[in-house]
């Protein structure tokens, strides 16, 4: 693949791109933000990554700044994904927080939610909970549903997904029980489970005092592998502001927590691993 531009402005782009949303770029990604912006250059009349740095840092155009962040951030998801964390939600911890939250609603912070799958798999798996346990939960269940991409926000409060997204852990049964086909070809969430999630545009390196909390449970799952070590502490301690004492934390597959132990404790699931607030 033909670069977009020289090794200089690469760099430059790897310095924009961290300073905007917290994104890592390796030495050797130079094939990825050819693919993910030759598009964005050709809306916008730029011949080559240094125009586009160039436009970039002179802050003239912040639907420009929104448009490579969205083109560069991973949105890639699937349904119940990794499987084992809406098992230990169902067979584990859903009965401890029911106690917890009789009262009140139960929240739950699904924060990098992309297209929506991982915030509507969670409310599914409540429900099934709910329906196995008759009057649980009697307060309800809310949802809050973040990410960066103002585009994929959209599709996913659209509730509207094409065969092909759903067949991407989304199983027969549950997508009888759970959509409504369309006469398009696509299905859209059941209003009932849609109306448990709420989304937001939420830039992780930025402030959370915007987000209701405090949350019973967070979803923070395969975003932090982006960050540096230091915005990794920074995003984890800020996260352990918005957790309730007693509270859990669900990490990515491929993510640990690290030098935290004075706010989490690590909860062995077998199999998974998840984190309790201190």
């Amino acid at each position: 693949m033909q670069k977009l531009g020289s090794p200089q402005a690469y760099q430059q782009f790897r310095t924009f791109l961290e300073s905007a949303c917290g994104i890592l770029l390796g030495d050797n990604k130079e094939y990825l933000v050819n693919s993910r912006l030759k598009s964005v250059l050709a809306r916008n009349s730029l011949n080559d990554l240094g125009e586009l740095v160039e436009k970039l840092e002179s802050r003239s155009s912040i639907a420009l700044r929104e448009e490579v962040v969205d083109a560069m951030t991973t949105n890639e998801t699937l349904w119940f994904r990794d499987l084992h964390p809406f098992r230990i939600l169902d067979e584990m911890l859903f009965d401890e927080l029911e106690k917890e939250a009789r009262t009140r609603p139960l929240n739950i912070w699904s924060a990098a939610c992309s297209t929506g799958q991982e915030p509507y798999s969670i409310a599914m798996v409540a429900d099934e909970y709910k329906k196995k346990n008759l009057g649980k939960f009697a307060r309800g269940l809310k949802i809050v549903a973040t990410d960066i991409s103002a585009s994929v926000l959209e599709k996913a409060k659209s509730g509207e997904y094409e065969m092909l997204a759903l067949g991407r852990g989304m199983s027969d049964e549950r997508l009888r029980r759970y959509f409504q086909a369309l006469d398009d070809g696509r299905w859209k969430v059941n209003v009932d489970i849609a109306a448990q999630v709420s989304f937001r545009s939420l830039n992780l390196l930025q402030s959370y005092s915007m987000l209701p909390g405090p949350f019973d449970v967070v979803f923070c799952r395969n975003v932090l592998i982006y960050f540096s070590q230091d915005l990794k502490r920074d995003i984890l301690t800020r996260i352990h502001g918005k957790l309730r004492k007693g509270g859990y934390l669900f990490l990515g597959a491929s993510e640990s927590m690290s030098g935290l132990n004075d706010k989490f404790e690590m909860v062995q699931c077998n199999p998974g691993i998840i984190y309790r607030a201190k």
